[in-house]
């Protein structure tokens, strides 16, 4: 692919994709960007066919021009790679008078032999599969259904479900979110806020059963919060965001069946009553990007699965008990009675389990966020710490398990300053992401990569942003990252701290310091934070 993505809403890029004549079992991608002008961060989708492969963001761009490339692994997709397929990447962007970049792309495909691990013999797509349209599959929640039905064969030995979902207008910032009873209370200040509480769960039903859950890593995309944390380093996966897995072997005795079975997902929030309790809300804001794909391995040793010669046709043993809640709330007001802070808590807490006579799937799952809005909604800060295990058990005489256990810990604070004349924002944040694997199927879409894997991600700092009105805008930042990680034996770290755009110290011996100044963005104020960066004072943006 090489192409120029400008005024490209509802219009991706589609090509032909032939598999190269020659042997393969590994494929990985480069993807090469450069843009030049004003532009917001924007969300990107690379599909094969109905199947989504790769979700991605934008930089965004400067006066004098940014590049970027990322390099990634796709050998998981081997089965879709080796038939022909109408390759469809979703890129949608606005060019007027005001926003001025486009994304000059170019998408390019490596195929070798590195005798890799088996993949999944058959991919299928949890998606609206619009690709005979020439567009993007991609469902959009609360509105869309998103179910689909599909007969799994008879000779599937495992499953394994992807699920790719992040919040985009209302639900970008989910994990600010207020109660909906608080929504208003800073409408005469800074506007409207968002509801639903700082709580999010991605569901999977099978047949209209829970089947697994995700509870998702908050992204934070490269205008986000304060755009100068994120030069020239973007947020945590930001330029490939992960794809966590849900094993639905113990459902294969059940779905095996030769007939059409029903595959669904949704996202909710949570909705508190006046008492103070908490249930889930099965909806949330405007709106959530999701699709899904479902990984089918075929057993190598037999036309039957394992399913098969044991006779078991019985759905799962399904434990999916409500989740344990416990929330607080605190409005103050002030002493001419209007809303002066808001402090607010929630504490999650579930389990679930799925088990079969072959295989059980097991999750525990906690949560918690502390969110404090104060100086009459102009200062907000939340403190969020998502933390998981995932457990896979193949059943017998010697039971074998795989896990992965998962922590996003995430606090950050924005104050924001406004003037007739100039909007400020100041802004602190420290957030991460680790995980521990013992491997497990093929390559995982969440580690990216086969066999036992850690990571341990972390980003901190400050940023300021202003904008004049009618003239110019300017960002400072002050970011250090760093990245730790070990994939079978082989570890990998680096250091990287960035100041106003520049990096003046890099452990990776090509990186390289510099003298560092202030981002001048050389465009036209705007007068609403909202409209900056997606969050914080002004009118409701869609």
């Amino acid at each position: 692919m090489d192409h120029v993505f400008g005024f490209s809403y509802g219009a991706p890029f589609v090509g032909n994709y032939e598999p190269p004549k020659c042997d393969f079992d590994t494929v990985r991608i480069n993807l090469t960007v450069t843009s030049r002008g004003k532009q917001f961060d924007r969300l990107a989708l690379m599909y094969l066919g109905d199947n989504e492969v790769f979700r991605t963001s934008t930089a965004e761009p400067t006066a004098n021009g940014i590049v970027w490339t990322y390099v990634k692994e796709m050998s998981q997709y081997n089965s879709l790679w080796k038939s022909p397929q109408k390759l469809i990447f979703d890129l949608g962007n606005i060019i007027n008078d005001v926003y001025t970049g486009s994304f000059n792309t170019t998408l390019t495909a490596h195929f070798s032999t590195k005798q890799n691990v088996k993949t999944a013999d058959l991919i299928l797509p949890i998606s609206a599969k619009r690709s005979a349209s020439n567009s993007s599959s991609a469902f959009q929640l609360p509105t869309d259904n998103t179910t689909v039905m599909y007969e799994v064969p008879a000779a599937a030995s495992r499953a394994v479900v992807s699920i790719s979902a992040c919040g985009q207008s209302e639900e970008e910032f989910w994990w600010s979110n207020v109660f909906s009873e608080d929504t208003q209370d800073f409408e005469s200040t800074v506007g409207g806020l968002y509801g639903y509480t700082p709580f999010r769960e991605v569901q999977l039903y099978i047949d209209g059963i829970l089947a697994g859950l995700v509870w998702p890593f908050p992204i934070i995309f490269t205008g986000g919060v304060a755009p100068g944390f994120w030069r020239p380093v973007v947020g945590t996966d930001a330029f490939d965001l992960r794809q966590p897995e849900i094993d639905i072997s113990p459902f294969l005795p059940m779905i095996q069946d030769g007939k059409q079975h029903s595959f669904e997902i949704r996202v909710t929030g949570l909705n508190v009553s006046a008492d103070g309790s908490a249930t889930l809300a099965n909806t949330v804001g405007s709106y959530w990007v999701v699709t899904g794909n479902i990984f089918i391995y075929v057993d190598s040793e037999s036309s039957a699965s394992k399913v098969t010669i044991t006779g078991d046709n019985s759905r799962p043993k399904v434990d999916a008990s409500l989740p344990v809640f416990a929330v607080t709330r605190n409005l103050i007001r002030n002493k001419t009675g209007g809303n002066d802070s808001l402090s607010y808590s929630v504490v999650v807490e579930r389990v679930f389990g799925a088990t079969s006579s072959l295989y059980s799937w097991s999750q525990k799952l906690s949560f918690s966020n502390h969110g404090l809005l104060n100086q009459q909604g102009y200062s907000q800060v939340n403190r969020q710490l998502t933390t998981g295990t995932n457990t896979i058990t193949e059943l017998g005489e010697t039971p074998i398990s795989n896990n992965i256990s998962f922590q996003y810990p995430l606090v950050v604070n924005a104050t924001y300053g406004l003037t007739l004349n100039e909007t400020t924002i100041d802004s602190w944040m420290k957030r991460g992401l680790d995980f521990e694997a013992t491997g497990g199927l093929g390559i995982s879409t969440y580690t990216l990569t086969s066999g036992p894997s850690y990571l341990h991600t972390s980003q901190s700092g400050t940023a300021q942003y202003k904008s004049v009105t009618g003239g110019s805008s300017s960002s400072w930042g002050d970011t250090f990252n760093v990245f730790d990680g070990q994939t079978n034996g082989q570890s990998y770290h680096r250091s990287v701290h960035a100041v106003n755009g520049t990096v003046v110290y890099d452990t990776e011996p090509k990186g390289k310091n510099s003298a560092s100044s202030p981002q001048d963005h050389g465009d036209t104020g705007r007068d609403s934070v909202r409209a900056i960066v997606g969050k914080g004072p002004g009118a409701f943006v869609n």
